[in-house]
């Protein structure tokens, strides 16, 4: 009885609230009330339709955002983003209701391997994707958290993401250094803090740096020598011409870009 009495006596305390407060009773107050915060600005349009992308007890599915997003033949059509096609979700990633700066344009590697590993778990048993499931967390790094390997990833988790396969078509090593990124670089940024490069007497340059496609064609004869002010040099002494402070800092040139 005491129980039915405190709650006559909250439902009256705010029906108390309400007469006294006049705003209260307008749609605007409980819109705000619940306001999850600022769309973004592209999304801006949706603001007073939630169930344009929400689905009540569901929150917002792929489906939703698909239905305008499924011609963004543009993103898929890029290597770097041509997973999109086949992710089957959207909010592990794009953050809404954070204002302007609410849907993310950088890569959320923890998101991509939690929905990547739920795609698995979620194949059917015995099928390929469900063995490779059991296999990465029966003997994968997760599973080995005492492991010394030599990583730069943030966390062992990331160690399961197969970098090469985003990142190809803008390695700049052109393969020569293989397909094992995170023995490099972290997920957080792509310089490597503890590189120390070789001496800029080092002759050796072509061990690691590959001439560009200009340096193998007649543009190198015609522009790059001349440029450069050494007419015998050879695409592979790359010491001759430039220095280890930037590609485009010529010996006795200085920065040089004309393209």
């Amino acid at each position: 009885m005491k129980k039915v009495f405190a709650l006559l006596a909250f439902f009256a305390a705010i029906l108390v609230l309400v007469a006294a407060v006049p705003e209260i009773q307008t749609p605007r107050f409980w819109h705000a009330f619940v306001e999850p915060g600022s769309l973004s600005t592209a999304h801006r349009f949706l603001r007073s339709e939630c169930s344009g992308c929400h689905v009540a007890n569901e929150g917002v599915p792929a489906a939703r955002c698909i239905s305008c997003h499924a011609n963004e033949t543009a993103l898929l059509q890029r290597q770097p983003t041509a997973f999109h096609a086949n992710i089957g979700t959207c909010v592990e990633c794009h953050r809404e209701h954070e204002g302007n700066a609410g849907l993310r344009s950088a890569m959320n590697h923890e998101a991509l391997i939690r929905i990547g590993t739920r795609q698995l778990a979620n194949a059917p048993q015995d099928s390929e994707a469900r063995l490779l499931y059991a296999h990465l967390f029966a003997h994968g790094p997760a599973a080995n958290t005492t492991s010394t390997t030599a990583v730069s990833v943030s966390t062992p988790m990331e160690q399961l993401l197969d970098c090469y396969g985003c990142h190809q078509s803008r390695d700049r090593h052109t393969g020569q250094f293989g397909r094992e990124c995170g023995s490099c670089h972290a997920t957080d940024q792509w310089t490597i803090a503890r590189y120390n490069h070789p001496s800029p007497d080092s002759k050796d340059c072509a061990q690691c740096h590959a001439p560009p496609p200009s340096h193998l064609m007649e543009h190198f004869e015609m522009i790059s020598k001349k440029a450069a002010g050494v007419e015998h040099a050879d695409p592979s002494q790359c010491y001759l011409c430039h220095q280890t402070t930037s590609w485009n800092d010529i010996k006795a040139v200085g920065m040089f870009d004309h393209h």
